[in-house]
């Protein structure tokens, strides 16, 4: 199969070299160092005690690479509104679309489609604004992904797997489509492993419990992930934050089981010495995810008139904190500039 993954960084690039390696026709489109590393030395990922390499066509034109029969974006949500654009030289008239990334950013494209609510057919403004991704690209074309493994570009061309290798699929209307049974089979034999859920919202709310407490405080105190979860006062507030989101979830229609959370925190503790991807961006100079990891849950909390105080004083803190590092557009969204529905 013909695949394009665009953006190569750390899930991205994780997913090209065991792609590659399972007999697939893989490019990626990358920028900078890490496109020239890959350019001259191929990808390498150290899984485990297992180096693994691969020699992938790389470029930062997306026009090069003509349609494919599947592109990945596992770009983050500013870099995907940003690049819509680029994404056209690759789809052919039906090519699919999955968003291997954290939060609702690809996934605003289609998060409000075929839903059958009052929302239907609605962007998911803090990270599609303007509706752009949702009409460029067309939420017809997506498939829903929640990824689970913690990896890390450590260097440009050499990605670092530590944990976990799940990546859930779903279509946003809850049927198990020939395209997304295709996309677990390859996945799966690739070495993934790759459930088709009915209902892809619900693993997305899931993944954004933990996210959206464990990025932001990750990047404020410089913890790592099991810091994070077993430190008494970091535990506490990540608990807080985690159902005030439950409650966003739950007025979407969206209904897990509150004891999930300690499932979610469990899991998190075991991977040991992980810096969040919000740190890792922090770290070295990158402009940070910031928006669809809370800014994006505030908004949905906003559609459905609930308050979420916590989530919006943590989100303010970030948001400076990236804003002063000149990680984060000073024109982003803020937490004071939203108001409440039918306030």
């Amino acid at each position: 199969m013909k695949i394009c993954i665009f953006g190569a960084g750390a899930i991205g690039g994780y997913l090209a070299v065991e792609l590659s390696l399972a007999g697939h026709n893989v490019s990626v489109i990358a920028r900078g160092a890490h496109l020239a590393a890959i350019q001259q030395n191929g990808l390498t990922l150290l899984t485990g005690d297992v180096t693994k390499h691969a020699e992938i066509e790389a470029s930062d034109n997306s026009g090069r690479f003509g349609p494919q029969d599947l592109v990945i974006s596992a770009l983050k949500a500013h870099q995907a509104h940003a690049s819509v654009t680029q994404f056209l030289p690759l789809l052919g008239k039906e090519t699919p679309i999955v968003a291997a990334v954290n939060g609702i950013p690809l996934d605003s494209m289609w998060y409000f489609y075929k839903t059958g609510g009052p929302f239907d057919g609605l962007p998911v403004e803090s990270v599609d604004a303007g509706g752009r991704q949702w009409t460029i690209l067309g939420p017809e074309r997506a498939i829903g992904c929640v990824i689970d493994p913690a990896c890390e570009v450590i260097t440009p061309g050499i990605i670092k797997h530590t944990m976990f290798n799940r990546f859930t699929l779903g279509e946003p209307d809850g049927t198990r489509s020939e395209r997304v049974r295709v996309l677990s089979k390859i996945l799966s034999e690739a070495g993934f492993d790759a459930p088709i859920r009915d209902n892809i919202r619900w693993n997305v709310w899931l993944k954004l419990w933990g996210n959206v407490c464990f990025n932001p405080i990750s990047a404020l105190t410089y913890a790592t992930l099991d810091r994070i979860t077993t430190e008494a006062g970091l535990l506490t507030l990540c608990k807080a934050m985690m159902a005030e989101t439950q409650s966003v979830n739950e007025a979407h229609g969206i209904h897990i089981p509150h004891e999930m959370a300690d499932r979610r925190l469990a899991a998190a503790g075991l991977v040991i010495g992980h810096k969040m991807s919000m740190l890792q961006d922090l770290e070295r100079g990158r402009s940070m995810e910031i928006d669809a990891l809370v800014t994006s849950v505030q908004e949905l909390g906003r559609l459905a008139g609930l308050r979420t105080p916590l989530i919006d004083t943590v989100l303010s803190l970030i948001q400076e904190r990236a804003r002063t590092a000149g990680l984060y557009p000073t024109d982003s969204p803020k937490s004071s500039s939203m108001s409440l529905r039918n306030e």
